[in-house]
């Protein structure tokens, strides 16, 4: 492979230390990891992945749209469809609900009497690999190439047969649960033609959140016409066809930057991340990012196991989003343009799911990024009184329950991180905590009751105290650690709420009343849902929800009446049959759902309880059945990288069953080597002996050559470098 690094230049400028790192890392570079994802993958069945262009941690998704009315258009994208709308230049990866897909264009070559746009086109003709994505449209004949750096999306299209060459530019589109709103959700629109090559304007629509879109348009050849199209009832955001004079082969270029602060803010991110016409050059950069970061974890194993292990860490890293201006600027959640902390500013936070072990996986492979997600979370809560619950384009969406940007705030200073102000950022832990924000955080009833009443809870009561729970100790092993006495006292009580909803005689997680009786009936296996069927868990049954005290496995063992009782209720968890009719519980492994995140710790209990065999067991099982490198190979959506995240730290062998405390359990690893190239520039090894398809079990383990006995593996041993060894039996 090509090695993309000058090695004499490194040679001159760096001193002996630094050239052996960066000769380190130019070896790691000769191998083109990005060979290894298949974009495709989770974009059917409900994965709802996309597999258009975008760099690491970018504001940019630029991505084709095959839909986008209704659940399975979360990602504008299902790879069963042969029809595609346009290219959509921001989008969700893999949750479950709608929002971005702003700014649709389409390469069109008809006359703006057209009533429809769109066009079919032949699989075979699909390219996508990271950063880069082609297509070829049959009506129209054009071949659609698209790239990206941060803040501009860069298009290219190759007019192969020419009635009239345009570019259809839509403003009213987005992805909406509904027909009607896919006409209303967008409330107002601006746009002007600021030369003979550039559109800009601005865009505010809300659906999800309410946002503002700012966006620059410029072409690579002058705007003949700009022809307006006829709008709908309620409709706002404009519709129109950019004509140009063009001969049949010829090419189209288009770039599209965005911003959430003003036309402005857009016109200097396209300045600065694009200012030169090379389509080329900037899909070869868009892979060399996508490469420098893969490589920081080198795999062996089959062509099978790699292309799901890199496609899990590519989806991984598509967020948070940074979504400030290349000058820092950015719309905050009050709607004031303000500068970023050194003008990074992070959003799209699925805190419910990523806190369990995407963000574990970042303090590990990402720590460069982790003080900046911290800063952005605590500017976040400093604007709207608490951290965000589900943060997007620097907005709270409230969805799902708890708080766990506590769990995030609370896990990297945990860990050592310090690139943040560590008072501010527990002023927000403790206010997020204890000052109600929301219909979900009414801690006045909480501190009533010792939990969510079921009578007094909307839906999702169980589910909320537990998840509050878990928060609770996480704001209190950050006051632990920081000396604040009276307030590690108050959260060390709360922590404890967990055993206010445990049913002795059931053993379950049970719905409680304001009265202190139990919800009667009660149905442990009776699935829940807020937005559709109510209930009191969420997205889930009691069965699943039991499980979860991810803080306090002894004090669970000790409820259960002890380790045996514990591992013969994991045996009968895993082995009960559950049918479920909700999209969202799926990856079924009896009553356990690897397609959602509040079963993702529960095979590590048998490990935590004396079991480690059957944990091991389940770990294997689990990669067979639930991911494959396929479109439809993911077993429930990937929720911001949170199932790759389940993959990858599980194919190394451990898991983050409680995030805060820096220490991960030990499963078994699935691949045979790993070489982490830390951040901090320390290398961690993981090796697997003897391991095979029969050989599933761990023997022995064996740190820096010692032999290793404990469950766990504590986070600063693997940041400070060596060799962690599995011997497989």
């Amino acid at each position: 492979m090509k090695n993309i690094f000058r090695l004499s230049a490194f040679a001159l400028a760096l001193t002996a230390l630094s050239a052996s790192c960066a000769n380190k890392s130019a070896e790691a570079e000769e191998v083109d990891y990005t060979q290894y994802v298949n974009p495709f993958i989770g974009t059917e069945g409900t994965g709802h992945t996309f597999p258009g262009a975008c760099v690491p941690f970018g504001m940019i998704q630029t991505s084709p749209v095959t839909g986008a009315v209704g659940w399975n258009y979360c990602a504008e994208y299902v790879g069963t469809d042969r029809e595609i709308w346009g290219f959509t230049q921001d989008h969700l990866n893999g949750t479950g609900c709608m929002d971005l897909g702003d700014v649709l264009v389409m390469p069109v070559t008809a006359r703006p009497d057209r009533t429809s746009y769109r066009s079919t086109y032949v699989k075979e003709t699909e390219t996508a690999r990271p950063g880069y994505y082609s297509v070829e449209l049959d009506q129209t004949g054009v071949r659609a190439e698209l790239t990206a750096t941060g803040h501009v999306a860069y298009h290219r299209y190759t007019y192969n047969k020419v009635d009239s060459a345009g570019v259809l530019i839509d403003l009213q589109h987005g992805p909406v649960w509904n027909e009607g709103q896919y006409h209303s959700h967008v409330l107002a629109c601006e746009v002007s033609k600021d030369d003979e090559t550039t559109i800009s304007g601005h865009i505010q629509n809300s659906l999800w959140v309410k946002k503002d879109v700012y966006f620059v348009i410029t072409f690579s050849k002058p705007i003949a016409a700009l022809a307006d199209l006829p709008l709908a009832e309620k409709e706002k955001g404009n519709r129109m066809v950019a004509s140009f004079a063009m001969d049949e082969g010829e090419q189209l270029e288009m770039k599209v930057a965005l911003s959430s602060s003003s036309v402005e803010g857009a016109r200097k991110n396209l300045a600065a991340e694009l200012p030169a016409w090379n389509f080329d050059d900037a899909a070869e950069d868009a892979r060399k990012t996508w490469n420098s970061y893969l490589s920081r974890i080198q795999v062996t194993g089959t062509e099978e196991q790699k292309q799901n292990f890199y496609t899990c860490f590519y989806h991984a890293l598509i967020q948070p989003n940074n979504i400030a201006d290349v000058d820092g600027l950015y719309r905050n959640a009050n709607g004031e343009v303000v500068k970023a902390d050194n003008n990074v500013f992070y959003s799209t936070f699925s805190c419910w799911d990523t806190y369990r072990a995407a963000h574990p996986f970042y303090t590990i492979v990402m720590g460069d990024k982790v003080d900046g997600m911290v800063s952005s979370m605590v500017s976040q809560a400093e604007v709207q009184g608490f951290l965000p619950i589900w943060g997007l384009w620097g907005k709270e969406n409230y969805c799902m329950i708890a708080n766990h940007g506590v769990s995030i705030v609370a896990e990297a200073y945990h860990k050592g991180f310090r690139g943040f102000d560590a008072e501010r950022a527990y002023n927000a832990v403790k206010r997020t905590q204890t000052v109600s924000h929301d219909l979900k955080s009414d801690w006045e009833q909480y501190m009533r009751y010792g939990y969510f009443a079921t009578d007094s809870t909307e839906a999702e009561s169980v589910s909320s105290t537990l998840e509050s729970v878990y928060d609770d100790y996480a704001a209190w092993d950050m006051a632990t650690l920081m000396g604040k006495t009276e307030d590690t006292a108050y959260f060390a009580r709360r922590k404890d709420f967990y055993k206010n909803l445990f049913d002795p005689e059931t053993r379950f997680m049970r719905p409680r009343l304001t009265t202190g009786e139990w919800k009667s009936p009660f149905d442990p296996a009776g699935l829940a849902h807020a937005e559709s069927s109510g209930g009191d868990y969420t997205e889930g049954n009691a069965w699943q929800y039991t499980w979860h005290v991810q803080h306090d496995v002894p004090g669970l063992i000790e409820l259960m009446g002890g380790k045996d009782a514990f591992t013969a209720r994991l045996d009968t968890f895993f082995t009960t049959e559950l049918v479920s009719t909700l999209s969202d519980v799926s990856g079924l492994i009896g009553q356990y759902a690897h397609g959602n995140e509040p079963s993702h710790h529960v095979a590590y209990l048998y490990a935590l309880a004396g079991k480690p065999e059957r944990t091991q067991e389940l770990i294997r099982q689990i990669f067979d059945t639930q991911y494959a490198p396929r479109p439809d190979g993911l077993c429930g959506n990937d929720d911001c990288g949170q199932m790759s995240a389940w993959f990858m730290l599980s194919a190394m062998g451990f898991y983050p069953v409680n995030p805060v405390s820096g220490q991960y359990v030990f499963g078994a690893p699935q691949m045979e080597r790993f070489v982490l190239n830390l951040p901090n520039g320390n290398t961690f090894t993981i090796e697997a002996e003897n391991l095979s398809r029969e050989h599933l079990y761990v023997d022995k383990i064996y740190l820096n050559g010692e032999p290793y006995d404990k469950p766990c593996i504590n986070h600063e041993d693997i940041m400070r470098g060596g060799t962690l060894r599995y011997v497989m039996k």
